[in-house]
């Protein structure tokens, strides 16, 4: 029988968010929002919340979307800036 080796070369941080947790914004341009969790992009340590960070993306017209034009979406926030929310406790930071 062979051995096991773990690979170590996994960077990516224990994610403490999930998709349809409420968050609360402590930093960058979106601080003091709150919204849900869309996706969480562990590859990048990041997750898409609800109706924050909205981005202007041009679209090329496609069959799905003969007219094209500049699409507004989500980018993602990165997690370190990002904290679970209570709405029971309303755990703000001062």
């Amino acid at each position: 029988m062979g051995t096991q080796t773990i690979n170590s070369t996994d960077k990516r941080a224990k994610m403490y968010v999930k998709k349809g947790d409420t968050v609360y914004v402590i930093s960058g341009k979106e601080k003091g929002k709150t919204g849900k969790v869309l996706k969480v992009l562990r590859s990048k340590n990041t997750a898409l919340v609800e109706k924050l960070n909205i981005v202007k993306r041009h679209q090329r017209p496609t069959q799905a979307n003969p007219s094209g034009g500049i699409v507004e979406k989500e980018a993602p926030i990165h997690v370190s800036n990002l904290m679970l929310f209570d709405r029971q406790r309303k755990n703000l930071p001062e």
